[in-house]
């Protein structure tokens, strides 16, 4: 999928604002279902993450466990959106080239 949106800083910072309420730093409070704002969100996400780094499946998990409950629809979200590749046997994931930010 495409995630080349024009997405202002402005935008990007207050979206950010509502969905982290107690800072970037802190738990997601909810998902959005707006294309754009799952952009900015886990292009936020991926921040988590080394772009010369292999990941197992469990350490993914725990990274995103630390930012929202349903870490597996992240997971999902993170590889159909492009940010992620993995194994066929899902076992080993990591940053696809040029989305590390």
């Amino acid at each position: 999928m495409d995630t080349d949106f024009t997405i202002t800083l402005e935008e990007q910072e207050k979206i950010l604002r509502t969905y982290f309420k107690e800072g970037l730093e802190g738990p997601l409070h909810g998902f959005p279902s707006k294309e754009r704002r799952k952009i900015i969100i886990l292009k936020h996400i991926m921040k988590g993450f080394k772009s010369n780094q292999r990941y197992t499946e469990k350490e993914v998990n725990e990274i995103l466990k630390q930012v929202f409950q349903d870490y597996v629809m992240l997971r999902r979200y993170l590889v159909d959106y492009g940010f992620m590749e993995r194994t066929e046997d899902g076992l080993t994931y990591w940053v696809k080239d040029g989305k590390q930010l």
